[in-house]
């Protein structure tokens, strides 16, 4: 339901800046705080009113106004719901990055976002068919929270298992994403349950469904097709990226908490300190788990240290000086 901004005191803001200084912005992986600014900065300086960015079948498939599919995720009625969207991207970004890398961290959030909205219009479009009622093909959405569910999906996936508390009570994480479907519908009726539907759909095409090889298809045909200069990148879509080391876990997360007109996240302690990033690794990396990656990166190791020992062994003869035996000793003993 779309309604106009009220711009107000800026509360939202206040206690968005807020929280962001509290975690400090130097902890903050640099994605999740870009995605946060451009939030932020197309509340402040939208493109379009909201009612030509939200995102409806008669505006984006009837109209054909498709740049819709792009904006309407950016886009925000008021300052609280930006707050509430944007403390949850903070939670969930922090976590996602650290352990999918940045690029491909990015990459998912772009998917995400157009894939989001897609499935929304052949929601919308199924239920106007079904039930022979228009008023599915008016409804406008607009803002963050569908792609916030499919991160949700997503998280729960690579970190499994643990309970967020929803109005007091422990859910498992594996149910929590429903059960806040439907309490936020109840609780708030003017949220769109078919948008936040089309993002946990979303999320589930990515863990169980196509969606991740199709991503790394394309991926890999776009790294392989580069031909330039430097160290390629390595898409990762299973653990850690091509570049740099994941950021330090930190026990003092603070639990995820429920509100009644959006979900958010609150936070007891401040993320751990950024690390710098480590060198390049191997291309093996690309798609494997963490313990295949450890297998892969242990045989590598025992390949590198009988290669080493053996380009020493060619350099040997018959009669070697004493200096030259000094010398051999101490490699034996470095090795």
């Amino acid at each position: 339901m779309m309604r106009n901004r009220h711009r107000g005191s800026n509360l939202g803001l206040l206690l968005l800046a807020s929280q962001v200084f509290q975690l400090g912005i130097d902890n903050i992986p640099p994605v999740t705080l870009a995605t946060l600014g451009l939030n932020v900065y197309l509340f402040l300086f939208p493109v379009k009113p909201l009612l030509k960015t939200c995102l409806s079948v008669q505006e984006a498939y009837l109209y054909k106004d498709w740049s819709r599919l792009l904006l309407s995720p950016f886009h925000h009625v008021d300052d609280m719901h930006l707050y509430f969207n944007m403390a949850s991207l903070l939670w969930k970004g922090i976590k996602l990055e650290r352990t999918l890398g940045g690029t491909w961290f990015a990459y998912l959030l772009s998917v995400f976002s157009v894939l989001t909205g897609f499935v929304y219009l052949l929601l919308e479009t199924g239920l106007t068919h079904m039930t022979e009622d228009s008023s599915y093909s008016l409804q406008c959405a607009v803002g963050f929270s569908g792609v916030l569910f499919g991160l949700k999906v997503v998280n729960n996936h690579y970190h499994p298992g643990g309970a967020t508390y929803i109005m007091g009570l422990p859910i498992a994480n594996r149910y929590s994403c429903w059960v806040e479907l439907v309490l936020i519908h109840i609780m708030n009726p003017g949220t769109s349950f078919v948008g936040h539907l089309a993002g946990i759909l979303v999320g589930l095409l990515y863990t169980t469904g196509p969606l991740k090889s199709i991503m790394k298809t394309c991926a890999d045909l776009v790294t392989s097709n580069g031909h330039y200069g430097g160290q390629q990148t390595y898409y990762n879509s299973s653990g850690y990226s091509g570049y740099g080391t994941p950021y330090p876990p930190n026990p003092h997360y603070g639990q995820q908490s429920f509100n009644s007109r959006h979900y958010g996240a609150t936070y007891r302690e401040p993320y751990g300190t950024r690390m710098p990033s480590a060198p390049p690794q191997h291309p093996y990396t690309g798609g494997m788990t963490e313990e295949e990656q450890y297998e892969a990166a242990l045989r590598a190791s025992l390949n590198d240290r009988g290669q080493t020992r053996s380009s020493h062994a060619t350099y040997t003869h018959s009669n070697p000086t004493p200096e030259e035996m000094r010398c051999r000793r101490l490699q034996r003993f470095n090795s």
